[in-house]
């Protein structure tokens, strides 16, 4: 089974909070890890914005990714949410194996 993480910034805890909890409860992913206090700086409509944002990281299977994405895109705040995933190249065996089980139950 091919893993993915995905990375999603959203505007404060709360609301990484809540949307690790649909996530996880969903079986949609294993694990949502929560990093507050990054800074953004990114062109919005014609404008350099700068704002305090928090990043999920997310851990799932290729096979739910579609499923992801359309939820993050339902459930998130932001207009255009951030919501990029990359393959898990390398792991722990012991580790994907724990992703798999959980997200297959």
């Amino acid at each position: 089974m091919i893993n993915l993480i995905f990375y999603v910034t959203v505007p404060n805890f709360e609301e990484g909070k809540r949307i690790a909890h649909v996530l996880v409860e969903k079986k949609i992913v294993a694990c949502v890890n929560i990093i507050k206090d990054i800074y953004s700086i990114y062109r919005w409509k014609d404008k350099i914005e700068e704002n305090d944002e928090v990043l999920l990281i997310i851990k799932t299977s290729e096979r739910n990714s579609e499923e992801l994405i359309k939820l993050i895109n339902e459930i998130h705040s932001y207009d255009v949410p951030e919501c990029i995933g990359v393959k898990i190249e390398k792991g722990s065996k012991l580790y994907i194996d724990w992703i798999n089980e959980v997200i297959s139950n």
